[in-house]
C-alpha cells in the first residue's frame, strides 16, 4: 500500500474513533457526558422566562422595532415613515432624537452596530414579497453624535429568491425582521410567513451590490423579528413570537464555523402574552433587552415597552464553559449544572480543584435552600421539594452559578 494513503487512512479511522458525535450541552436533557462533538441533536425541557422589569416607551416608538446597545444607551426606530433614530435610556422612558432627514425609511426593520458605524435594515418585505431595493443605510457614528448624517448602502438580493412576482401580504418567506454584523459579515434572518421557519443569509458588511448567501434554515415553529450576537462566544440570540402573538427567545450556539444548524437550538417563552415583541440586543448575554411594539385589538391595548430578561439561568452556564478550552478543564475552575431546568433531581460536574469546598444553594431573593461539601466531581442532588424558579449556586463563597427548576 502506498506509504501516503496508509497514513491518512489511519488518520481516518483514529479521528472516527476519538470524535464521539451526540449533545454535548449538560443544560439539554439528552445530555451525553461521552459525546465529544456537538451533532445539533440537543433537546431541551419548555422553559418561560419573565421580564424582571420593563418601561413604557414614549408614544413616538410605538412601532418601535429594533435595538442595539452602545455604552449605556439603547439605539431604536420605528419601523415605516418615521426617519429618526431613537438613543434611549435602558431604565426609564427618557430618549433623544436624532433626525435622519436625507434618508429615507421604506421598511426599516432592525438595527446593528460596530465600532465605527450603525446599520440600519430597510429589508422589510411583507407587502408582497417582491420588493427590489432590499438594502442596509451604513452611517457613521462619530459623525452622528455630531449632528452630521453620513451613510452609503449595501444592496442585496437572496440568492435562492427567483421569483418576483407579488404575493399576497403576510405569504412569503422572503420577509427579514432581524439583522447581525460581525467582524467581517452582516447575517440575516428572515421571517418565513407560510413556512414558520427562519433562514440565515450571509453578505459582506462593505458597501455594494451584493447576493445573500444562504448558510442555514431553522424550524423556528414561529416568526423572527430581531436579533442579537456575541461572536467570540458562538451565541447567536432571536426573538420571535407565535401566530398567537406568544413571543419566544430561540437560542443559537456553541456551532463551528457559522453553521448554526450543526449548534444547539433551544426556544424559551417569554411571558408576556400578547406583546409583538420587535427587537432584541444584550451587552454580555446574560442580561437582555426586548422591545414591543403597540399592539391594539378589540378589547387588547398593549403599550409600547422596553422589557430587562434575567437570563442567566439559561446561558450563564454556556458562557462560563465557553471560556475555556475542553483541554483545560483538569487545570482551571470548572463547573457545569445538569439537567438545567432540572425537575427531579440536578447534578453538579466540577474538577479535581472544587472537591472537598463548602457550597451554597440560594434562591434568588436570598434565601438559604441548601448546603453541603463537594465530596466527588459529579454529585447529585434532589430537588423534588425545590419551588419551580430559579436558584443561584456558589461554589466557596465565590463563583456563582444558575439553574433553574421545573416539576
Amino acid at each position: 500500500m502506498n506509504i501516503i494513503l496508509f497514513y491518512l487512512l489511519f488518520a481516518v479511522l483514529y479521528t472516527s474513533k476519538s470524535q464521539v458525535q451526540g449533545c454535548t450541552d449538560p443544560a439539554a436533557i439528552n445530555f451525553n457526558a461521552s459525546a465529544t462533538s456537538n451533532d445539533g441533536s440537543c433537546i431541551y425541557a419548555p422553559t418561560t422566562l419573565s421580564p424582571i422589569k420593563s418601561i413604557i416607551l414614549s408614544s413616538r416608538l410605538r412601532e418601535t422595532s429594533g435595538l442595539c446597545i452602545e455604552h449605556d444607551s439603547i439605539w431604536t426606530h420605528n419601523d415605516d415613515a418615521d426617519n429618526n433614530l431613537y438613543k434611549c435610556s435602558m431604565n426609564d422612558s427618557g430618549y433623544t432624537a436624532y433626525p435622519m432627514q436625507s434618508l429615507k425609511n421604506t421598511e426599516w426593520e432592525d438595527i446593528s452596530n460596530d465600532s465605527e458605524y450603525i446599520y440600519l435594515g430597510d429589508f422589510g418585505n411583507n407587502a408582497s414579497g417582491n420588493r427590489k431595493d432590499l438594502h442596509i443605510l451604513r452611517i457613521e457614528k462619530s459623525l452622528l453624535m455630531k449632528g452630521i448624517i453620513k451613510a452609503d448602502t449595501i444592496n442585496f438580493s437572496y440568492e435562492d429568491q427567483v421569483d418576483l412576482n407579488a404575493v399576497p401580504a403576510n405569504t412569503t418567506d422572503f420577509d427579514c425582521e432581524a439583522m447581525i454584523v460581525g467582524k467581517d459579515s452582516i447575517y440575516l434572518f428572515t421571517k418565513m410567513w407560510s413556512m414558520q421557519k427562519t433562514t440565515m443569509y450571509s453578505l459582506p458588511k462593505l458597501p455594494g451590490m451584493y447576493k445573500a448567501k444562504k448558510n442555514a434554515q431553522i424550524d423556528s415553529q414561529g416568526l423572527i423579528t430581531g436579533a442579537c450576537f456575541l461572536e467570540d462566544k458562538r451565541l447567536i440570540i432571536l426573538c420571535g413570537y407565535s401566530n398567537l402573538l406568544q413571543p419566544f427567545l430561540l437560542y443559537l450556539y456553541d456551532y463551528p464555523n457559522y453553521n448554526v444548524s450543526q449548534g444547539n437550538k433551544r426556544k424559551v417563552s417569554i411571558n408576556l402574552p400578547f406583546h409583538q415583541i420587535e427587537g432584541i440586543t444584550t451587552k454580555d448575554g446574560l442580561l437582555l433587552y426586548c422591545s414591543n411594539e403597540r399592539f391594539t385589538q378589540s378589547f387588547i391595548t398593549i403599550p409600547q415597552a422596553l422589557h430587562h430578561i434575567d437570563n442567566r439561568s439559561i446561558i450563564q452556564a454556556y458562557l462560563s464553559r465557553n471560556t475555556t478550552s475542553i483541554e483545560s478543564r483538569e487545570t482551571s475552575p470548572f463547573i457545569s449544572i445538569f439537567p438545567n431546568p432540572g425537575e427531579h433531581s440536578i447534578t453538579i460536574q466540577c474538577n479535581s480543584e472544587h472537591i472537598g469546598k463548602p457550597f451554597k444553594i440560594v434562591s434568588y431573593d436570598g434565601k438559604l435552600v441548601f448546603s453541603g461539601i463537594l465530596d466527588n466531581d459529579k454529585c447529585t442532588l434532589s430537588v423534588q421539594d425545590y419551588p419551580n424558579g430559579s436558584f443561584i449556586f456558589t461554589i466557596d463563597g465565590m463563583n456563582s452559578y444558575s439553574f433553574t427548576i421545573m416539576h
